[in-house]
């Protein structure tokens, strides 16, 4: 009887491992896409209704600001070739529950190589079709 529990335990931990692990990269590919400036991909990482929001902290308060997803990809796509920036993921922390999936993922952003700002992401996905969608995704700035 142990053993089935041994067992039985182990097939859950490995089958939520299985799943954290395709949550991750889905966001390790949107922040690859994001660095290369491919808004194709972008887009096909994307709910075409995602809900785009920051969170700006500064010593005037804080501010929630929205964007469309449209104006967030054109404004991916008009970055000038000579400005590089980085965002560098810190951590991951994913929970799934059936087809939705929430990742929380500390960065800090750098521009030219120079730390910028830096805070949270925190994606929402939906999992359709075997696919795994990003619907929401709001972040914190801080500089």
């Amino acid at each position: 009887m142990r053993k089935i529990v041994v067992l039985i335990v182990l097939f859950f931990s490995a089958n939520s491992q299985a799943q954290n692990q395709e949550i991750q990269k889905v966001v390790d590919t949107f922040f690859e896409a994001f660095h290369a400036k491919d808004t194709l991909k972008l887009q096909a990482l994307c709910e075409d209704t995602m809900i785009l929001q920051s969170i700006s902290e500064n010593a005037k308060g804080t501010k929630l600001s929205n964007e469309k997803p449209q104006v967030f990809f054109k404004s991916i796509a008009s970055i000038p070739a000579e400005l590089k920036f980085q965002e560098k993921i810190l951590s991951y922390s994913i929970q799934v529950d059936g087809s939705m999936a929430h990742a929380w993922t500390p960065y800090e952003f750098y521009v030219n190589g120079k730390l910028s700002h830096k805070g949270v992401n925190a994606f929402t996905l939906f999992k359709k079709d075997n696919i795994w969608k990003i619907v929401h995704l709001i972040d914190t700035r801080r500089k």
